[in-house]
């Protein structure tokens, strides 16, 4: 028999705002991934307010990517004004996670 765990109490994508609707690890599936250039983003924040899985955090002057949860879809790519945001491949990062 085979036992299916559901993380919410909802079996969609919903939240309550009780909860934290971010509840699996699906940065695994990512391909490439987004390097932020901090020193060229303005704080406008149309990275997060565009990114499907609400993934990116504030940092105080920037945001960066939640890489526990970004897919690597590559929107916030294309809505930044000031291209602060590149992908790159996640095989340049291997290594780094072996460490």
């Amino acid at each position: 028999m085979v036992t299916i765990r559901i993380h919410t109490k909802y079996e969609g994508a919903w939240s309550d705002a009780d909860e934290l609707l971010l509840c699996l690890d699906t940065g695994k599936w990512r391909f490439e991934r987004p390097v932020v250039d901090s020193k060229k983003c303005n704080y406008c924040g149309l990275c997060a307010l565009f990114c499907p899985p609400q993934c990116m955090m504030d940092t105080g002057d920037h945001f960066e990517p939640n890489l526990k949860f970004c897919k690597g879809c590559g929107i916030c790519v294309r809505e930044c004004p000031r291209k602060a945001i590149s992908v790159l491949s996640e095989g340049e990062f291997r290594d780094e996670e072996k460490e």
